[in-house]
Formats: structure tokens, sequence, C-alpha cells
């Protein structure tokens, strides 16, 4: 990808390829876009400390999470309909993690199916879970994410209801496409995009259709989905879900202090301290503003993850600086994959693991767990207050 030097060059490229629904569905956030800008600027606003004459010649990106060994601190987040970004952009976008040694996430509401991905890779993956109201169909997934080896579940609780995203009603946005005048003609400027969709292994939601009855025709599926998000949904789902799941839990969208210290209560082993990317409650806090207080609140005995405007390895830096374990980047990948498909994912984690190695040398550190307050300025070190996480119980099955 020649002159490709940061993650804004890829978003370029991936609008001009991606029709313009798709790239409008990742890029933009809920109502007015408050929380969305506030992601950004807030992650923006934080001053790094430079430092010089530091031997940093020998620097690591190694990490750990959950106990497990990670070759940077970056996850790859769940995107729904990931897909229409690029075909089989699921699977080619896991192949690129894992060849760059981090972890994958496979969104329930993905094009590739959770087989799809397992028969693609030949590779762990994590896999992310929403809880809608057919609880033997959320039981299913689980099971078959079991089936493909699948250790660690991702469970997103921040979308009960579904914030408003303007763009998507203007624009139609359906999975397939509308056959809308201006859609056809939009894909037809388009023909890498068409040719990659349509030798896909799926065209619509992989993990649901073929699964759910009479889900085959896309609107009645794209009716299903919208009727099943359970606003209902509260911390005994959660209990049910911690009971039945055997391998790590990670709770995804996490901004309350509160709300943190249930997370624990309920055996997570990890929580995302997150906003939903500027996607569902507009006008709330930036998820880096929120994070120190997280931290602070329920130590760092639990691991804390953080997701929201990462765009660069300075990003990350920040985060990690705040008590963050390891950052989940969405948009910034997503951008690659409809740039260039797996090399644009590739180029994507490139970029980001050399800037943050490079900021990495500039603050005077050079081990990941060197990270903390001190590459802030006026930081100090971050709080390492720890805490006992409650054993876990046996939780009653939700009735919900």
């Amino acid at each position: 990808m020649k002159n490709v030097t940061c993650i804004d060059d890829l978003r370029t490229i991936a609008r001009r390829r991606v029709p313009k629904a798709f790239f409008d569905y990742a890029d933009s956030g809920s109502y007015g876009e408050y929380t969305l800008r506030a992601n950004r600027a807030d992650l923006e606003a934080i001053k790094l400390r430079q430092r010089v004459l530091v031997d940093v010649s020998d620097r690591n990106l190694e990490t750990t999470v959950m106990g497990r060994k990670i070759a940077a601190p970056l996850i790859l987040a769940p995107i729904g309909l990931l897909g229409m970004q690029h075909g089989d952009g699921e699977i080619l976008s896991a192949r690129a993690a894992n060849d760059a040694g981090i972890p994958y996430t496979l969104s329930t509401m993905s094009v590739g199916s959770i087989e799809h991905v397992a028969e693609g890779t030949g590779k762990p993956f994590w896999f992310q879970l929403y809880v809608i109201r057919d609880h033997g169909f959320s039981k299913a997934l689980m099971e078959r994410a079991i089936a493909a080896k699948v250790d660690t579940l991702i469970l997103t609780v921040d979308l009960q209801v579904l914030g408003q995203r303007h763009k998507d009603i203007k624009n139609g946005m359906t999975v397939p496409p509308e056959f809308r005048l201006k859609n056809v003609i939009d894909i037809a400027t388009k023909p890498a995009w068409a040719w990659s969709v349509l030798n896909a292994k799926s065209w619509t939601f992989g993990n649901i259709t073929g699964f759910v009855p009479g889900m085959e025709n896309v609107n009645s599926l794209a009716k299903w989905t919208q009727d099943q998000f359970d606003p209902a949904l509260n911390w005994k789902d959660v209990e049910w879900i911690r009971k039945f799941w055997p391998g790590k839990l990670i709770i995804k969208g996490i901004l309350d202090i509160d709300d943190a210290k249930l997370a624990l209560k309920t055996g997570a082993d990890a929580i995302v301290v997150s906003n939903h990317g500027g996607r569902q409650l507009d006008g709330t806090s930036s998820s880096i503003a929120m994070l120190p207080r997280v931290v602070d609140a329920i130590g760092t005995e639990t691991d804390i993850l953080f997701d929201g405007g990462i765009r660069s390895g300075a990003d990350i830096m920040r985060a990690l600086a705040l008590g963050a374990k390891a950052c989940l980047i969405g948009r910034s990948y997503v951008y690659g994959l409809g740039a260039g498909g797996q090399a644009g994912v590739a180029k994507a984690i490139d970029i980001l693991k050399k800037e943050l190695s490079v900021t990495m040398a500039l603050t005077g550190t050079n081990t990941i767990a060197d990270i903390d307050g001190r590459v802030l300025e006026g930081g100090a070190p971050a709080k390492k207050k720890i805490t006992t996480k409650p054993a876990k119980t046996k939780a009653t099955k939700s009735t919900a």
C-alpha cells in the first residue's frame, strides 16, 4: 500500500472504494455525533511527556491480557456487517490479526458466520455476543462458538435499544444493499468492492440466516434483528451467561463506576470501558474521560480494556498510561479492510504498532509494563490499587 503512512490515509482510500451506505455505517455515530467527536478530542487533549537520553534500544510491545501473551496491546474489536466493507471481511481480518499475534473478535451481527471464520482461519478467535429476547438462540450461538474452539466471549451490554444513526436512515442502509437507483449507481462505480462481495461466502447476517426459521428473506431478517434487541436485559442475564460460558468472559460497554463494580460481581474476567464508539448514547462522556475513574474505582486485578477513538500509537499510549491493559480498535482496521482487504488490515495494525513503538522511545519507555502516568505531562504513576476479585458464585438462570 504505497504512500499510506497513517490511519487517515486508509480512511481516505476506503471512502473511495466502499459504497457510501456501508462506509457511513462504520464511520458515523448516533444522533448529533457529539460523543463520537469527544472520543477523539479528549484523547488528543492528553499531552505526552517527552524524555531524552534514555536507552530505548530494546523496546518490546508484548503484553498479557487475562494471563495470555499477545504481541502488542491491541485487539480487533467486533464490527457488525464487516463483510460489507470487503467480501469475506471477517475471515480476512482474522487472518491479519493471527499474523500479527493479536486477537480478533467476531461480531454476532457479522456477515461471515462463526463456522466460516473457523474454517477460513483454522485458528482461535474471540466471539462477541448480544443477548437477545430469544435466549435459546443466544445459547445456540455460544454452543456454536464453543464448537469452533472460541475460548473468549465478549458480552456487549450497551445495545438494549439502538441509538439512531441518521446517515443509515438517509442512505437506506440494508444488507444486502437495497436496489435504489443511487445505490446501484454507487456500486457500479466500485467494481472491485462488488466483485469481492459477490464472491464471498455470505452476503447477509451469517450467524442468523439459516439458523432461524423463516429468516432467509432479507426483509424478515432485518425486522427480526431489530425486534430481538431486548430492553429488559439486566444483570441476571449476565449471570446466566457467566454460568453457561466455560471460557473467559469480557463485558464490553462499561462507562460507569457502579456498573464496573457490578461487572466484577458477576465474575467477568475483564471489562471494556466503551461508549460503543459514539454510536449509542449521544452526549455521554468520552471513553478516555471515564477510563481513569473506572481504574481508580476497581483497581487493576481485573484487566481493564479500552475502546473509543484510537487512531494512532500515541492514542494507545495515552490509554495505557491511564490504566488500560490493552486497546480494542474498530474503525482503524475497518478503514484498512475497505482500503485493501487483508493487506489493508495488516497495514492498519502495522501502523499502530510502529507508532506505539516510536512513542515509547520518545517517552523513554521500553516495555508495555513500564507505561503509566509518568509518560504524561504532569502525570504521576497510575494508581495500583489492588482489589480482591469476588469469587464466582452459582448464578440463578434468568427468566427474562
